[in-house]
């Protein structure tokens, strides 16, 4: 801990709220505005429910309980390390991941590193288990970082070993391969855990993560991770908003903040509900949106299936339309979208999901001026599609219409997002003459993707644009309005 502690005391940051209210947002992040997640772990081999498996394989009564004894059998003679050697990464290539989620239109990526289930992904000293000792017997992490680089994409990782505090306890109350002492360096040994969805959100829940644990282990291991890798973002999942982690969440921001400047590179860490003071990290929303701009920068993460983060049989994918719908919505509000993807234990992406990419990246092609490197309007749009604010809201909400529009600026170009073609004509009432919102004449409306001139006309009712019979791409369209 010594060399933690000469980190924070020769940078300009401190181990204080206080002190890590100097930190500023990098420019790639706030212009990049698009990143992919990547949950890919030894949970994809059992391919079942979703990435909790390993949890909730233990915990009697779930589905995944009764699946895994029907399948594998007892859990004291096949537990969730036996899935260790079947992810064998076989088919793994970096660079065809890279080259796939640069062609997305993503500006940066975030693999996980270790996700609650205690398997890391890189070349963790402090265990054996991760996977360049078993499994892949590679460091994924490594080699990852290593392509997105070559491609032009900027590199961060997740590090989700907080909860990994208690995520196997279901495995301590009866014969399981979590009481043989053998294997307590990898399960924990697990404290007792939240039994359910609201009790994962008791914050000062008990027995509260111990300081050897906090320090020794949760920390120690994060910073040799960002040592190593020298990552540019990194994402935490929820639980660190138990109390206990308050002083070292601190102490972690301020070594990370300072190595970022000996290394001469923007960095963020991403944190959600109140985890983080405002302004001394970025505010992520889970699965949800926000209902009108925020005036500090943020993200969502979600995932480009319902169902599930990691590979899963049958998968409940979302829609390229839907996700555009997504990003241009967040965009407009001062966010940036990190949408998830799921490979499979072989190291192959399955092919829905790089349809779904690809799409998005065509549209990002033909439309990604009004996204990269902009900044929200006045209002965020208008239409009358409501987003429920807050985590968990993403997976029933309505279709958008073509009467819902969102703006985006650049200099002195606004842009016009319609998020469903409209049909004839698109009518903007926030651009009407007797609107406040904009002062002055309008010179000029054009159509991505569309090298015709458009007719249009202004009144105080709003701008109606004319639009062609063929619409110029598919999922939403662009209006680029000069003055």
């Amino acid at each position: 801990m010594n060399s933690i502690e000469q980190v924070i005391n020769s940078g300009p940051f401190q181990a204080s709220w206080d002190s890590l209210q100097q930190y500023a947002l990098p420019a790639w992040y706030e212009d990049g505005k698009f990143g992919i997640f990547i949950h890919w772990g030894v949970y994809a081999v059992p391919a079942f429910s979703n990435e909790w498996y390993p949890r909730n394989m233990y915990q009697q009564g779930t589905p995944e309980f009764e699946h895994h004894v029907a399948t594998y059998g007892p859990h004291a003679k096949f537990g969730y390390k036996d899935f260790i050697p079947q992810f064998n990464a076989e088919q793994f290539n970096a660079e065809q991941w890279m080259e796939l989620l640069k062609n997305s239109g993503a500006k940066f990526v975030v693999p996980v590193a270790e996700h609650h289930d205690g398997f890391a992904l890189y070349n963790c000293t402090f265990s054996k288990w991760n996977a360049v000792n078993m499994g892949p017997k590679r460091d994924i992490i490594g080699e990852l970082a290593a392509a997105s680089r070559k491609y032009g994409l900027v590199f961060g990782v997740s590090y989700h070993r907080a909860e990994h505090w208690w995520f196997f306890d279901g495995g301590l109350k009866y014969d399981s391969d979590v009481t043989d002492p053998h294997y307590a360096d990898f399960y924990g040994p697990p404290q007792p855990g939240p039994r359910n969805h609201e009790e994962c959100h008791i914050f000062d829940w008990q027995p509260a993560p111990e300081r050897t644990f906090l320090q020794n282990d949760w920390l120690a291991r994060l910073v040799e991770l960002v040592d190593t890798y020298q990552p540019q973002i990194v994402w935490f999942d929820w639980w660190i908003n138990h109390v206990a982690f308050a002083p070292y969440l601190q102490k972690f921001a301020a070594y990370y903040y300072n190595r970022a400047v000996q290394w001469n590179k923007g960095v963020a860490i991403n944190y959600k509900y109140n985890a983080y003071r405002p302004g001394t990290a970025v505010f992520d929303v889970e699965r949800g949106q926000l209902a009108g701009i925020r005036p500090v920068f943020w993200q969502t993460d979600t995932s480009i299936s319902k169902n599930s983060w990691g590979y899963v049989h049958n998968q409940n994918y979302k829609t390229a339309t839907s996700l555009i719908g997504d990003l241009v919505d967040i965009v407009s509000k001062n966010g940036a979208l990190l949408l998830n993807i799921g490979p499979r234990p072989d190291g192959t992406i399955p092919e829905q999901e790089q349809q779904i990419l690809r799409e998005i990246g065509q549209w990002l092609a033909l439309n990604g001026e009004a996204i990269y490197g902009t900044r929200p309007w006045k209002v965020f749009g208008e239409g009358p599609t409501e987003i429920s604010e807050g985590a968990f809201t993403d997976t029933n909400r309505t279709a958008f219409t073509g009467r819902d529009i969102r703006f985006t600026t650049k200099g002195d170009t606004l842009y016009a997002i319609v998020l469903a073609w409209p049909g004839k004509e698109c009518a903007i009432t926030s651009l009407g003459t007797s609107s406040s919102l904009w002062a002055g004449q309008i010179r000029d409306v054009a159509l991505l993707g569309y090298n015709e001139r458009l007719e249009w006309s202004r009144n105080a009712q709003g701008l109606t644009v004319k639009l062609p019979d063929q619409k110029p791409c598919e999922h939403a369209v662009v209006l680029k309005i000069t003055q």
